[in-house]
C-alpha cells in the first residue's frame, strides 16, 4: 500500500486502480482520490498514468504517501522495468524493479507556502528489490523526486525510502472462488529539502519523518482491495508544516 515493491503487470494486461488517501494533521485533514491506469508492455515492463482529485488540503510536510500513486494534486506518468528476476525455489523469486516518472502539476493548488510557488514539472525515480514467495514478502525501496526551477521558485526535493514485510498464512492461501489475503507491516521515510522562492530557501519548510503501520491485501478473481494505516515514529519537520498524526489509504483494483 505505502512501500515500493517489485511486481509488474502481465504482458498485455491492464489494471485500473482507484484509491483514497487521508493525511490527518494537528488541525487540518487532507483527503484525495487518485486513479491509475497501468499496462504491461512485457511481463517485465509496465507503463502507468495517474490522475488526482483533491477534496481537502492540509499544510503537511511533502510526502509520497503511497509508492505508485503520490498523495499530491499532480498528474504522473511512470515506466517500470523489472530488470532482475531469479527463482530461488518453487513459488519463490528474488527480483528488482526500477521506476522512472514525469510529474505534471495539476490545477488544484496545495495549501499555504507551496501554493504560492510558480509551478514547474518534475521527475521521480526509484528502485525496489526483494523476495516474494507463497508465504513471505520482503521488499526494500528508495526513491527521489525533484522539480524544475520556475523563475527562482522550486518545490522541495523529496527522498523516499521504504521497507515492507508481508505474511500469507497457509489457511489464507486459497484459489478462486475464495478470497486470497495477506497482511503487511510497512515502514516509509521521507526527507524533504526546503522550498525555494525567489531563489531563496523558505524558512520553516522541509524536514524528515518516518511512518510505520499495518496493511492488508485481498485478491478475488480479477479484483483486489488493499488498505492500510500508518503512524509517525519520528517527526522533525519545519514550523510551517503541521505535525501529521496518521495516514490512511484504501485502493480498489480491477485487472483486465
Amino acid at each position: 500500500m505505502f512501500a515500493l515493491a517489485t511486481p509488474t503487470n502481465a504482458q498485455g494486461g491492464w489494471a485500473l486502480d482507484q484509491g483514497v488517501m487521508i493525511r490527518n494533521g494537528r488541525a487540518d485533514t487532507g483527503a484525495m482520490f487518485r486513479g491509475m491506469l497501468s499496462y504491461g508492455i512485457t511481463e517485465d515492463v509496465q507503463a502507468s498514468v495517474s490522475f488526482p482529485a483533491v477534496f481537502a488540503s492540509a499544510p503537511l510536510a511533502p510526502a509520497r504517501t503511497t509508492s505508485l500513486m503520490p498523495g499530491t494534486g499532480d498528474f504522473e506518468a511512470i515506466l517500470a522495468w523489472r530488470f532482475h528476476r531469479r527463482g530461488a525455489d518453487v513459488g519463490t523469486r528474488f527480483e528488482s524493479t526500477a521506476y522512472g516518472g514525469i510529474i505534471q502539476p495539476g490545477p488544484q493548488e496545495p495549501p499555504e507556502i507551496l501554493g504560492t510557488l510558480r509551478k514547474a514539472p518534475g521527475v521521480w525515480t526509484a528502485v525496489a528489490t526483494g523476495l516474494a514467495s507463497r508465504s513471505h514478502y520482503l521488499w526494500g525501496g528508495l526513491g527521489y523526486t525533484r522539480f524544475a526551477d520556475s523563475q527562482g521558485d522550486r518545490r522541495p526535493d523529496l527522498l523516499f525510502y521504504s521497507l515492507a514485510w508481508g505474511y500469507r498464512p497457509r489457511v489464507w492461501r486459497k484459489d478462486y472462488p475464495h478470497w486470497d489475503w495477506r497482511v503487511f507491516t510497512e515502514l516509509t521515510g521521507e526527507n524533504s529539502t526546503r522550498a525555494r522562492q525567489g531563489r531563496l530557501e523558505v524558512a520553516g519548510t522541509g524536514g524528515h519523518q518516518i511512518f510505520v503501520g499495518p496493511s492488508t491485501l485481498g485478491i478475488y478473481k480479477n479484483y483486489a482491495i488493499e488498505a492500510g494505516m500508518q503512524f509517525p515514529v519520528f517527526r522533525q519537520v519545519g514550523a510551517r508544516h503541521q505535525r501529521e498524526k496518521f495516514r490512511f489509504a484504501v485502493n480498489l483494483a480491477y485487472f483486465f
